[in-house]
């Protein structure tokens, strides 16, 4: 494990947990260095002044807030440490809500959180257990890098996680780019139902990054002066282009229960219908007239 990345101590009413923040989460992406090509040195980032084109160390770089008119507002160093933040030792819990209610859009980095010293292991494991006995989830304040944060706290393995979240006011609204009200069919929803139902994936521990895979294999065939390897191609399982949506889901459920090893042969739409109440009326569309194809045309 890397260092903590904090140090204090979890507070909900009179009750404290003394605890270290640990990364939860790595970035296991390939670095790739700039150079110049001509003689292959380092391309380094430095930060020059714009005025007088000066580069300029640490110590004579400041902070300032640029207003509207364009004047610079300067805030120190000893500003920022003096800042009015009653959680910058603490993480407090405000709340406790059912994990259903939290959009996951909110959740951000999450931090494993350990007990800090003998004192604070009971007080952990009380909190531990009664979040799971509740089945909710703890909203709390938090400061970290110089600002006031909204935090999750979960149990995941017998360890508190702490989710950094966004504040409700950093979740833009997507009623500018919502779609068109679209004509649907039963039998296209029943369709697109059966193909999550064929793709339903309970454990995702077999999927695996397989870019970082082909680049680690890049560098090292280059490395060695091989040639790097020709990537497999995916078979075009489409047949050609797809002429309507109905197709697109019975040729994308044929094709994933193929890649499951199961029976390649789509299912009739109105076995699919018999599974949900209330959808004979469209299946009769299904098995007795070719417009539903159609439909999906115009949609």
């Amino acid at each position: 494990m890397p260092h903590p990345v904090w140090t204090g101590a979890i507070s909900f009413g009179l009750v404290t947990v003394p605890c270290r923040v640990w990364p939860a989460t790595e970035n296991r992406s390939i670095a790739l260095h700039q150079y110049h090509e001509a003689d292959q040195g380092r391309v380094r980032n430095r930060k020059v002044c714009a005025i007088d084109g000066q580069v300029l160390s640490s110590a004579e770089i400041g902070r300032a807030y640029e207003t509207a008119a364009g004047d610079l507002v300067e805030v120190t160093d000893d500003e920022l440490d003096h800042m009015p933040l009653p959680t910058a030792q603490a993480i407090e819990v405000i709340g406790f809500v059912p994990a259903s209610s939290i959009d996951p859009i909110r959740i951000g980095r999450g931090y494993y959180l350990e007990p800090s010293g003998k004192v604070a292991h009971k007080p952990y494991v009380l909190l531990r257990k009664a979040l799971e006995r509740s089945s909710r989830v703890a909203i709390a304040k938090f400061s970290m890098r110089d600002r006031e944060r909204l935090g999750l706290l979960r149990v995941k393995d017998e360890t508190i996680l702490l989710h950094a979240m966004r504040w409700p006011d950093e979740i833009r609204s997507p009623e500018s780019i919502l779609p068109k009200e679209v004509e649907l069919s039963d039998s296209e929803v029943d369709a697109a139902v059966q193909l999550m139902e064929t793709m339903a994936a309970d454990d995702l521990s077999g999927f695996h990054d397989r870019y970082r895979e082909a680049m680690e294999a890049l560098i090292e065939a280059k490395s060695q002066d091989r040639a790097p390897a020709v990537p497999e191609t995916e078979a075009d399982t489409s047949g050609g282009q797809l002429v309507d949506l109905m197709s697109a889901l019975n040729a994308s459920v044929s094709a994933a229960r193929e890649n499951r090893g199961e029976d390649a042969e789509v299912h009739d739409i109105k076995h699919a219908a018999k599974k949900t109440p209330g959808k004979k009326t469209a299946t009769k569309k299904r098995t007795t007239k070719k417009t539903a194809a159609g439909k999906s045309k115009s949609a």
